[in-house]
């Protein structure tokens, strides 16, 4: 049985990265601190993740449990694992390095030479980056040794809305179709895995500069105009046709331009372009 770790069941955690995992074939363990969320996922071995487009859907992820993540049960737990992902914000990464750090010990005790990959999949750069520099923080020089020949530490980018609506259920979850998940590739200790929904990515750094420069734009133009005009929400902004017209051609400029930037397939500009422009016109969408 394939086995990952998922630090943080909050909405990212099971709506996104959690949920790509366990369709990847994973038995997915939440590691989290709030105790009825751990006893719910335990209880209910299952949650839904709903699907908010113009065709809805609803996708069930059962292959799951849940640890609280200050439980020494946790370390035994990422002993047996091949891959150990968080969602859980830049902040606390530094909190959990410990109890990742104590799951790869006892992985050297125990003689394991099966590679674990460790992904902080946070809203920032280099956050794994980050993670690893504390992990290692935490282990002697044996450890060091261990954790540089068998765990990889690759960063990523990811982009996913999460709407916040509540279900009848706390564990249920709802997010926006689209998403990306782009790993870089050669921090992969072994094999990269065949996780259907994660781009192993060549050239990361561009995945990230055409989120802060396309999809932020388009933000960031969207609540100035409407602060001009004296909106109070993204939605009402980008409803106003003029509004939207020059955030749409803003995007799609700076996406051709970002494209011939980086001259490179690997990184699409219109798919987050189209997107973007068609989410801020959602009424969940934040304040200006």
């Amino acid at each position: 049985m394939k086995k990952a770790i998922q630090f943080g069941a909050g909405n990212i955690g099971r709506g996104f990265i959690g949920a790509v995992l366990e369709k990847a074939g994973y038995h997915v363990v939440f590691a989290d601190v709030n105790e009825q969320i751990v006893d719910r996922i335990n209880r209910d071995k299952g949650y839904t993740v709903q699907i908010m487009d113009t065709v809805c859907e609803e996708v069930r992820i059962t292959d799951i449990s849940a640890v609280d993540s200050r439980s020494p049960e946790l370390a035994q737990q990422i002993a047996e694992a091949e891959i150990v992902t968080t969602a859980v914000g830049l902040t606390i990464l530094p909190r959990i390095a410990g109890a990742i750090a104590a799951g790869i010990e006892a992985r050297r005790e125990q003689g394991v030479e099966q590679p674990l990959n460790v992904i902080a999949c946070e809203n920032g750069v280099r956050a794994t980056s980050q993670l690893k520099a504390a992990v290692l923080t935490h282990l002697d020089a044996a450890g060091q040794a261990y954790c540089e020949q068998c765990v990889g530490f690759p960063d990523c980018s990811v982009d996913r809305i999460v709407p916040p609506v509540k279900s009848e259920n706390p564990i249920d979850v709802v997010v926006e179709r689209f998403f990306e998940w782009n790993v870089e590739r050669a921090a992969f200790k072994g094999a990269v895995p065949e996780i259907p929904g994660m781009n192993p990515a060549d050239n990361l750094i561009a995945y990230i500069e055409r989120k802060l420069f396309t999809l932020n734009t388009g933000h960031a133009i969207t609540a100035y105009l409407g602060r001009m005009k004296g909106y109070m929400t993204i939605c009402q902004s980008i409803s106003d046709e003029q509004i939207h017209a020059v955030v749409k051609a803003a995007m799609r400029e700076r996406g051709g331009d970002w494209g011939r930037v980086t001259a490179s397939t690997a990184t699409p500009t219109s798919p987050i372009s189209t997107r973007s422009s068609a989410a801020l016109r959602t009424p969940t969408s934040a304040t200006t």
